[in-house]
């Protein structure tokens, strides 16, 4: 009993030290963010066709900390997945920890996807809608802080979504998932995915199409790649038996 007390402040302390790596990275690389925050926001602005507005002093500064915290979460999530990997690594075969850490590059990229996915397709879509909804009727006026509020409302879930596939291989390669649990769920996910999509883009067809192949394709690809991995494990697990 001692000695699992002593293996769990261990393990307790192993954890609080990962964290303190991941949270002091993300500190850092939010001042880097800020320190370029003035020229991202001049490229986001660049191409539109209206003057966004600053309803006092104090926005423009929230602005700025929410794109360099969008910033800083990027550049974070491949350290944070490095540390997240060697927290776990004690658990992990050899075969399982130089798989498992071909995935840190992945989640930054998949993250990036999506965004780019959020940021290039949805967001142009849901606000030429919303622009034409509101018509003559209303004189549009756009605040920088509601705008960017709305922008990364539109994009950063998709960078978060499309990382999905690795999170389930991860997951899949230590032994918490695997594909029969993701099929079992299927029903469930379609229906998450759904709800989701009718709920982030304008009501009609081709947006909820637009956000909804795309989700359920990186569901089908989850499930794919999970069987994929768990039967390398099956195998493995078979060879190293025999």
């Amino acid at each position: 009993m001692k000695d699992q007390e002593v293996a769990l402040t261990v393990h307790l302390e192993e954890l609080r030290k990962r964290l303190i790596y991941i949270l002091a990275s993300f500190l850092v690389f939010f001042a880097v963010s800020f320190a370029f925050v003035e020229q991202i926001y001049s490229w986001l602005v660049k191409d539109l066709e209206f003057k966004l507005a600053l309803l006092g002093p104090g926005d423009v500064l929230w602005i700025y900390f929410k794109i360099s915290a969008v910033c800083s979460i990027a550049l974070t999530i491949p350290l944070a997945a490095y540390h997240v990997w060697r927290f776990v690594l004690p658990a992990l075969q050899e075969h399982e920890r130089k798989a498992t850490f071909m995935l840190i590059p992945a989640l930054f990229l998949l993250f990036i996807l999506g965004i780019s996915f959020g940021y290039f397709l949805v967001f142009p879509i849901v606000l030429s809608f919303m622009q034409e909804l509101a018509g003559e009727g209303f004189q549009q006026f756009y605040t920088s802080e509601k705008y960017f509020s709305f922008l990364i409302s539109l994009t950063v879930p998709f960078g978060i979504l499309f990382e999905l596939p690795v999170v389930i291989l991860f997951l899949t390669a230590i032994g918490i998932l695997n594909p029969q649990m993701l099929k079992k769920s299927r029903k469930i996910a379609y229906f998450v995915i759904l709800i989701t999509s009718v709920l982030i883009t304008p009501p009609d067809l081709i947006s909820d199409i637009l956000v909804l192949v795309p989700l359920v394709l990186i569901y089908e690809v989850s499930i794919n790649l999970s069987s994929f991995i768990y039967r390398k494990k099956l195998l493995k697990t078979e060879t190293l038996s025999s």
